[in-house]
């Protein structure tokens, strides 16, 4: 057993003592209801006894606080809000967003892997990469773009995968086959390259995906270490953890710079893959290999991680409701029917905005298990949030979509019940506010490519639920997920497929 081992078994042993201590001599001093906080340690012997299971935790905390809002402390100067409230998240990310930056130690702690690239960057490192971006979102020709590849990754390669699999009577890994079209997705999206990852013949790109998920889990394992600065202690001497992140890491910005190098010695400036907008665009002053770098892994994080969470949810949740899958087939069918398409023709753009009762259970099954199950800013100057809570400079202010998804205060006592009906209006799905559903970010941050991804897992749900019987192997136990930057299930989800008659469906 190494030195920071024993020095981590040490702190934990020294802290429950401490908690036990304290929670049978004396009450505890609670600064606000909500996380119980003892002297000198506040918070941390809660904290360490719930980590493991943390999204859980302070669901029910803030479940049972006042205004949904809770003050959080622990050693090394680690203290601030975790709020559920959509008027505390609408001050933080729209009225007052100039004081809620990412700030210093959320970017500190992330920058090794995902550089300043525009999900880990403020003022106008982030103002020049969300302009670029956000014009080039908005572009048709992207949206056709994003169509093409999305009919050829399904039709040459997703579909065929899985008719094999079903053929073969064999148990998958749906969230690995999902992850793996992603990123051959995003890739030929953000790069024009084609990794050829789900084909399962691209050894690079098998060991550049699980090295982007080591990065990912280590990096987001530093927001829970029980001393807040040992990761720099182990980093500095390159051992533990610290040394696999290293090693992930540099596998990571050995494939990022090797996709730079070929987009810009193609010097294709009318290229319509996104890396190629940017290296184009003249009026960025920041196109380093490193800026662009940071570029690309924040697009295989967009692109990849998010969406194949949010189906393998999805498609958690819809094992255990034929009911749901049965009204998902009745309108694809009504869809085809109405516009003269046979089962296999791929959809265009406007069918996958008719599929309304669709676009309901994604909304419903992310309300429930977000891709981003929490993020976090820092308080500039002391502040006072909407619901009277005192924020001081320096604070981290976090908001919880995971917990938002469970309040009752929110969506109501079945707040925890999977309903895609809560979504439908007149037979529309319903927009919902950003606030009170941040799933996809809100305010000035919001998520550019929120379209792009509903168009994206429409498409894939749509295609997989019309072809195949999906049977969940493990529906009525909820899966472990992974405490990473996003919700990936713990383990994959098995399933086995079953080819539907093509006459019948």
């Amino acid at each position: 057993m190494d030195l920071f081992s024993l020095q981590t078994l040490l702190v934990v042993f020294v802290s429950l003592r401490l908690y036990f201590y304290f929670s049978k001599k004396q009450k505890p001093t609670t600064i606000k209801p909500g996380f119980t906080s003892y002297p000198v340690v506040g918070t941390l012997p809660e904290f360490l006894k719930n980590r493991h299971r943390f999204l859980e935790w302070t669901t029910q905390v803030l479940s049972h606080s006042p205004h949904n809002t809770a003050v959080f402390r622990r050693p090394g100067k680690i203290h601030g809000i975790i709020t559920a409230n959509p008027l505390n998240i609408e001050y933080m990310l729209k009225t007052n967003f100039e004081n809620y930056p990412k700030g210093d130690r959320f970017i500190s702690l992330l920058e090794d892997f995902l550089g300043r690239g525009i999900f880990n960057s403020d003022g106008e490192l982030w103002k020049l990469q969300r302009k670029t971006a956000s014009f080039e979102f908005n572009t048709k020709s992207l949206r056709n773009f994003v169509m093409d590849i999305i009919k050829e990754e399904t039709q040459n390669r997703l579909i065929p995968q899985l008719v094999r699999v079903a053929d073969l009577d064999q148990i998958v890994d749906m969230q690995d086959v999902l992850e793996r079209f992603a990123f051959d997705n995003v890739c030929k999206l953000a790069f024009n390259i084609d990794p050829g990852c789900l084909g399962g013949d691209a050894t690079a790109g098998k060991e550049f995906m699980q090295a982007f998920e080591d990065a990912a889990t280590l990096s987001a394992g530093r927001f829970m270490y029980a001393l807040p600065h040992l990761w720099k202690l182990k980093k500095a001497l390159n051992i533990g953890s610290e040394k696999q992140l290293k090693e992930s890491i540099s596998t990571v910005h050995s494939f990022a710079d090797k996709i730079i190098r070929s987009r810009m010695e193609a010097k294709q400036e009318s290229a319509a893959d996104l890396l190629s907008r940017f290296i184009g665009n003249e009026s960025d002053e920041s196109n380093s290999p490193e800026f662009l770098r940071d570029i690309v892994i924040s697009f295989i994080l967009a692109g990849r991680d998010t969406t194949s969470s949010a189906l393998s949810w999805l498609f958690w949740l819809l094992g255990s409701r034929p009911d749901v899958k049965v009204n998902i087939l009745e309108e694809l069918k009504a869809i085809r029917t109405r516009n003269g398409k046979n089962i296999g023709d791929p959809y265009s753009f406007e069918e996958l905005r008719e599929m309304q009762y669709l676009q309901a259970v994604i909304s419903e099954a992310m309300r429930l298990y977000p891709p981003v199950a929490v993020d976090s800013k820092e308080c500039l100057k002391d502040d006072v949030l909407p619901d009277g809570t005192f924020v001081a400079k320096g604070w981290f202010v976090s908001y919880n979509t995971y917990a938002m998804g469970r309040m009752e205060s929110i969506w109501g006592e079945d707040c925890r019940k999977f309903k895609p009906e809560r979504w439908l209006e007149n037979g529309m799905c319903r927009q919902e506010s950003p606030f009170r559903y941040p799933v996809f970010h809100a305010g000035p941050r919001i998520c550019l490519g929120m379209n792009m991804a509903f168009i994206q897992m429409k498409s894939i749900a749509a295609v997989v639920l019309e072809r195949f019987d999906m049977n969940v192997l493990e529906k009525d136990t909820c899966p472990d997920y992974v405490l990473s930057l996003t919700l990936r299930m713990k383990g994959g989800l098995r399933v086995k497929l079953r080819e539907r008659s093509l006459d019948v469906i």
